[in-house]
């Protein structure tokens, strides 16, 4: 499907609940009746990356829950006083609630980026509550210890835009410069994807949310431990820090033109202990591969939901 087809479709209204931490805004399609499915985007994209996968699942009767993430979209902070917290425990958290307010006690999940990270946290920390996985680039779980090892030169560079946010520098420029940041980002992330303004434009309008550039920034100085996280996720981020393994059904893809920092699927594999399958997809894939290759990530949530 181009880029320009895929941006007319639309979400039907955005619905809004409070969950946790936050009032969080959600595309829902498919019955209400259906199997849920939580898709997860990452940084700098948006519910969008999905808007051509929910409607695939919808058609074979999964209810889909597309949420903004924090600092994202209509997802707003209910308090104030709230630190803007990007660390991966608080995400996760965030997933929780979400799940929790909507009264879903489990769901199959999936995501890419940080949507992947969380995804792979829910699945390691509470496999209760989860179905099944799909994780777009695998196992993502880090740490701070794990941010602190340096990798090769070649490898650190691709890291760039994390020692620019580590910068007030970089908080100044990303904050005066989001829109074009990140069109930037999306480029070299998905160098054979050949997107649109109408499509990068769509997606643009959940950066214009208040707290966006603080989580972002939270984020990325939290994994190099040049911010600290809070107390209430230090259990879940000693926890973490040890490399869970995902023992639930998974999936993994990655794109053949991933142009983003990203693991080989063999240095992953073993942290699946459950039943379990990877997937290369071609065609000049890249990073944001929901909105590339809808179809294939909505043939894999089918799949791993036989498992």
């Amino acid at each position: 499907m181009s880029s320009t087809v895929a941006a007319k479709r639309a979400f039907p209204a955005i619905k809004q609940v409070d969950a946790g931490l936050l009032n969080v805004g959600y595309a829902e399609v498919g019955p209400a009746g259906g199997k849920p499915v939580i898709l997860l985007h990452g940084w700098p994209y948006d519910i969008h990356s999905f808007v051509d996968v929910a409607p695939i699942l919808a058609a074979v009767g999964y209810r889909v829950i597309v949420p903004y993430l924090r600092g994202y979209g209509t997802t707003r902070f209910l308090s104030a006083d709230t630190l803007r917290n990007g660390e991966q425990g608080a995400v996760a958290m965030d997933a929780i609630a979400l799940m929790d307010a909507l009264k879903l006690p489990k769901a199959i999940v999936a995501g890419f980026d940080w949507g992947a990270r969380t995804a792979d946290i829910v699945a390691a920390a509470w496999p209760e509550r989860c179905k099944a996985l799909v994780s777009v680039s695998g196992y993502l779980i880090g740490s701070q210890a794990a941010g602190i090892t340096p990798l090769p030169p070649r490898a650190e560079l691709q890291w760039w835009y994390q020692y620019y946010f580590a910068t007030e520098r970089g908080r100044f420029g990303y904050q005066k410069n989001t829109r074009e940041f990140n069109r930037l980002i999306w480029q070299l992330a998905s160098p054979k994807w050949n997107f649109d303004d109408e499509t990068y434009d769509r997606s643009a309008a959940a950066f214009d949310n208040p707290d966006h550039v603080d989580v972002v920034i939270h984020n990325y100085r939290w994994r190099l431990g040049l911010a600290e996280g809070e107390l209430q996720y230090h259990d879940l981020e000693t926890k973490l820090a040890q490399g869970p393994n995902i023992s639930i059904p998974a999936i993994t893809l990655e794109g053949d033109a991933n142009g983003a920092p990203h693991a080989d699927p063999s240095a992953y594999a073993k942290k699946f202990t459950g039943k379990y399958a990877h997937r290369t997809i071609e065609g000049g894939v890249g990073h944001n591969l929901p909105q590339e290759a809808p179809q294939a990530l909505a043939d894999a949530i089918i799949e791993v939901d036989s498992y």
